[in-house]
């Protein structure tokens, strides 16, 4: 009989946690929907996936432009060199100088002046992949250097 009636205890109290357990869930239930009812919350997620999908979608779009603006921006002159010289010791200062314009796929142009005391000379010579078809003095050729070498560590 003492075995019976432990039992009863024991069930008695299991049945007594499961209540408690049971208010506990009842109450946090009501605190979630407190103002609302299984429509309206129903309606609020729905309304939350359409605005995921949106913003997947708006994702999707932002994505897509830095793409087109990333292929541009290798098109553009990001990479400069300037070396000022004196091609001619006997004479003058270091007028002359030698600018290197390069893109991040190497080309560009380089323009360069020559200053002597009697006129000023400018070349322009167009540069394709790092290489120029024209010859290329040791200045130009420095810049230019200096200037496909700042592309490759933006890389």
């Amino acid at each position: 009989m003492d075995t019976t009636i432990l039992l009863m205890y024991g069930l008695v109290f299991f049945i007594l946690v499961l209540i408690a357990w049971n208010i506990k869930n009842e109450l946090r239930l009501r605190a979630f929907l407190k103002g609302k009812n299984a429509k309206s919350l129903e309606s609020i997620v729905l309304e939350t996936l359409e605005e995921v999908a949106t913003l997947k979608d708006h994702d999707r779009e932002i994505i897509k432009h830095i793409q087109t603006i990333d292929s541009r921006l290798l098109k553009t002159i990001r990479n400069t060199e300037v070396l000022r010289f004196n091609p001619f010791a006997e004479q003058g200062s270091n007028q002359s100088f030698a600018i290197a314009l390069v893109n991040d796929e190497g080309d560009g142009v380089i323009i360069s002046s020559l200053y002597s005391r009697d006129h000023v000379s400018v070349f322009a010579k167009p540069i394709k992949n790092g290489v120029s078809t024209y010859e290329l003095s040791k200045e130009e050729i420095e810049v230019l250097e200096k200037s496909l070498s700042s592309t490759k560590q933006k890389k």
